[in-house]
Order: C-alpha cells, then sequence, then structure tokens
C-alpha cells in the first residue's frame, strides 16, 4: 500500500478557480484518458491500490476536491457538485484533455452524474466516452445515510466536528466496509489524516450539502444516467449499509439493459477492500465495450 507521503510525492498542487487543488496524473497520456473521481470524507488517495494497474492501460488523472484530502478547504466555499464538477473540467483544460473515460466512487458518482448530464444536455465541453460508477447515491430514495451522516446534516451538524475523533471516525469505517475486508490500520490512518489536514473537519457540516443536493437535482443527475447514449456500469459491494444490495436492486429497476457487477463480500469501499478485483471488473467492462 502507498503512503500518503508516496501518494503526495507524486502529484502537485495546481490553482484551479483561485485554490490550491491537489492534481495528480500517471500513464502514457497517448492512450485514452481516464478521470478517477474520490468520494466523501476521503480524498484521491483511495485509488493509490489500482493506480498502478490502471496507468498501464490509461492516461489516469486525479485530484483532491475542493474540501478534501490535501486541497484547499475554505471555510467560507458553497461545495455545490457543479463547482466540484467545474474543478475536473478546468484541470482537464490545463491538461489539454476533452476526451475520457470516467470512474467514480461515492460522492464522486454525482459529480460524474453532474458531468455526464451536462454532456446529455449539450452543455459539455468534454467528450465521456464510459462512466463507471463505484458504490455511491445515484438514486436519492434509496440512499441511506449513516446517522453521523444525519446529525451532519441536521441543526446540530456544528457540533460534529467538535465531537469527532479518530476512533469514531474508524468504528464508523468499520460499519460500511465489508465484516471480511476491514480497513486496516494504515487506512484508518491515512483517511484520518486526509481529513484532518487543513482543519477539515470543520468543512464537514458544509460538504455534507451534496445528500440534499441530490435530492434537489435528481431529476437531472438520475436522467443523465437514463439518458445517456454512452456505456455505463454499476460496480458495487454488496455488503454496504448506505449504497449497497439496495442501490445495486434499484439501478437494475430504473436503467434500461443496466449492467452491474456485484461483489457479495464487499462493501461501502470496494477499490480500497479489494483494489486488483475492481480493477479487473474495470477493465473487463472497458474491454467488453
Amino acid at each position: 500500500m502507498v503512503s500518503l507521503q508516496q501518494w503526495q510525492s507524486q502529484g502537485s498542487f495546481t490553482q484551479i478557480n483561485g485554490h490550491q487543488i491537489f492534481t495528480k496524473v500517471a500513464g502514457d497520456v497517448t492512450k485514452p484518458a481516464l478521470l478517477l473521481i474520490h468520494g466523501f470524507p476521503s480524498a484521491s488517495w483511495d485509488w493509490e491500490g489500482m493506480w498502478q494497474a490502471l496507468s498501464e492501460h490509461y492516461f489516469v488523472i486525479t485530484l483532491d476536491m475542493l474540501g478534501f484530502g490535501l486541497s484547499d478547504k475554505p471555510k467560507n466555499a458553497g461545495y455545490k457538485i457543479t463547482e466540484q464538477a467545474d474543478l475536473y473540467t478546468q484541470f482537464l483544460k490545463t491538461l489539454n484533455i476533452n476526451d475520457i473515460h470516467i470512474l467514480a466512487h461515492d460522492y464522486g458518482d454525482t459529480v460524474a452524474q453532474e458531468l455526464l448530464a451536462r454532456q446529455v444536455h449539450n452543455q459539455s465541453a468534454i467528450t465521456i466516452n464510459s462512466v463507471c460508477f463505484l458504490n455511491g447515491g445515484l438514486f436519492p430514495e434509496v440512499h441511506k445515510p449513516l446517522f453521523i451522516q444525519k446529525l451532519l446534516l441536521s441543526k446540530f451538524g456544528w457540533l460534529v466536528p467538535k465531537l469527532m475523533n479518530k476512533q469514531k471516525f474508524a468504528n464508523n469505517l468499520v460499519t460500511i466496509f465489508s465484516k471480511r475486508t476491514p480497513p486496516s490500520k494504515q487506512v484508518v490512518d491515512t483517511l484520518w489524516e486526509l481529513l484532518i489536514h487543513k482543519n477539515g473537519l470543520a468543512v464537514m457540516p458544509k460538504l455534507i450539502s451534496y445528500i440534499k443536493q441530490r435530492q434537489q437535482n435528481r431529476e437531472r443527475w438520475v436522467g443523465a444516467i437514463i439518458n445517456s447514449n454512452i456505456p455505463l456500469t454499476f460496480i458495487a459491494g454488496a455488503e454496504d449499509p448506505i449504497s449497497g444490495k439496495h442501490m445495486i436492486e434499484h439501478y437494475k429497476k430504473l436503467i434500461p439493459n443496466a449492467r452491474v457487477q456485484e461483489f457479495v463480500e464487499l462493501g461501502h469501499y470496494p477499490q480500497v477492500e479489494n483494489p486488483d478485483a475492481i480493477t479487473q471488473a474495470y477493465l473487463d467492462f472497458r474491454n467488453c465495450q
């Protein structure tokens, strides 16, 4: 497992829309571009177990979104999903890339849905050729937030950063990983370090607004999946209490000719719990197009 220090040393900071954003690329720029979009409340380090293998096949691009990981975490930001999507489009612009595939997880699924919606509505300067979603709240009506997420959303959300500590964070992680693939000490330590970097706990009550944004923009973001004419797939750990088996079943129900790969033994972070299996599943999806 790559340490956070190694991960950071292989990336750089890019000024995007007035903020210092941690960015990272790897692989051959002449190969297809693959954009990796991380989840909440973690960062691009989530992809470390897949990074090397994916960079052999693609020009891989990622960043830590505003409010996450090693990037800036301003207290006065709005933290809109549309603004996070803008970060990716701006970064792609600096790389002179306008043709991509997307692999997203959790909160990143919603950002991918916004990017896809822009393409569906002819509002995008980027051409998206395929999207792979990992566990995430694609459909707000069946998303099951954790108690701590509900608390963050409530009028008492400001209390959470004051009450949160590493042990409580670890306990929450354990509940969303599969019992067979619990988070290692290194995973807990690294995700906690990324969370508290630049006083990240303080912006969590603002970041959690994505759950409300999903409800407000349901028609646009769910419509993006239903109305898209590019290859899509949902690769998911079924043992995820937030967006596992129930999300998989709903995806199959709503999406015509749904392509789904279910991992019964994995939880909410499939790419961390078994990166090799998820890498292979992703490559299989791409190879059958």
